[in-house]
């Protein structure tokens, strides 16, 4: 897809295990393979020298970036309170604070989870009617893309709350995947009415008995997450930050004892040159950089959030979901359906 309106991403270049090199590496990867889509322009925050250099080798990265210079940057185990105090003037704070002036479309960091949060709902103020912003990750099914949320912004979730990520969820899935009714499945211990605490009762009481346009097909299992048991899958960002570390961990596990296998005799390794084309493409369904790039909802501004521990491969694929919500009407479909909900709580008197 073209576009005739430049995209500009403004990225928290020191965020990150390996930053900057695997930031400058990522985009040159983009740009490589999927840039010549977009029209782009990159806005670097951190220290001047070091990007400097990383882009001396780097024409194509230089020829789209500005380099915004900051030489302070918010280390990977600070506390969101902590970095909220020394935020200001930091890499990830003017990252934020790029999009918030209209500078950029949209931020993305591979940086402090919390410290992205706590700021981001600081400086972009939380959408009308939102009471928690939500983070949502794509996950890979047999059928093809499954989202779940949330995976890690909010530790507990009340029913309300839930009530909120399944809308945000749906209207991410419409704008992203332009389905016009994709299916939303309340995460649960088991498919029974029965099952769950209180909480999950109360979200999936509410959720059976709106009237709002959602496609609500009750209780799902942390095996449907991964089989496609739902389009949008709904839970706290305790469970879902566990199932996610979770998935990734089994994908690497695969991956490696696939690798393993293929090594072990002579027979093995002729077959694996036999199949090449066949195991390079199943070696790439499983790769959980595929995927890697979640998104804050729910927020007045788009923010990406990148895994820290990712490569440059993984860190392309954010910035490839970034330009695609930049250049989706998702920010206008949450809206709407935010909008619904809210009429809805007004007419029953519901009272968050």
């Amino acid at each position: 897809m073209c576009v005739t309106k430049a995209v500009t991403i403004s990225i928290d270049a020191m965020g990150g295990d390996d930053a900057p090199q695997i930031v400058i590496d990522g985009i040159a990867y983009f740009i490589k393979h999927e840039g010549y889509k977009h029209k782009l322009r990159i806005l670097l925050h951190g220290d001047e020298a070091v990007l400097s250099n990383l882009l001396a080798s780097k024409k194509a990265v230089r020829d789209i970036s500005e380099i915004h210079h900051t030489d302070s940057e918010i280390a990977m185990d600070m506390k969101p309170s902590q970095a909220l105090r020394r935020g200001k003037g930091t890499s990830l704070w003017n990252t934020v604070t790029s999009v918030k002036s209209g500078e950029a479309d949209l931020g993305l960091s591979a940086g402090n989870t919390g410290a992205l949060m706590a700021i981001s709902m600081l400086q972009l103020k939380r959408k009308n009617g939102v009471q928690r912003p939500a983070l949502v990750a794509a996950w890979p099914t047999p059928k093809g893309q499954s989202v779940v949320l949330d995976v890690g912004a909010n530790v507990e979730s009340d029913e309300t709350q839930l009530t909120e990520f399944a809308v945000l969820g749906d209207a991410f899935y419409r704008a992203i995947y332009n389905k016009e009714s994709p299916t939303i499945g309340l995460l649960n211990v088991g498919t029974e009415d029965l099952k769950g605490n209180a909480v999950i009762k109360a979200a999936h009481e509410r959720l059976n008995e709106s009237a709002i346009d959602l496609n609500y097909i009750g209780y799902v299992e942390g095996y449907d997450i991964s089989m496609g048991g739902a389009d949008v899958i709904v839970t706290d960002g305790f469970t879902g930050n566990i199932a996610l570390k979770t998935a990734e961990g089994t994908a690497k596990l695969i991956g490696t004892f696939f690798t393993d296998a293929l090594k072990g005799n002579m027979w093995s390794k002729f077959t694996t040159l036999l199949n090449s084309v066949a195991l390079r493409k199943l070696r790439k369904r499983i790769d959980p950089r595929r995927v890697n790039g979640a998104v804050f909802l729910g927020l007045n501004g788009l923010i990406v959030k990148s895994h820290g521990g990712t490569d440059h491969i993984g860190f392309a694929n954010a910035i490839n979901m970034a330009v695609g919500l930049a250049e989706s009407p998702f920010e206008k479909e949450i809206e709407r359906k935010l909008a619904e909900l809210h009429s809805e709580d007004d007419n029953i008197g519901f009272i968050a």
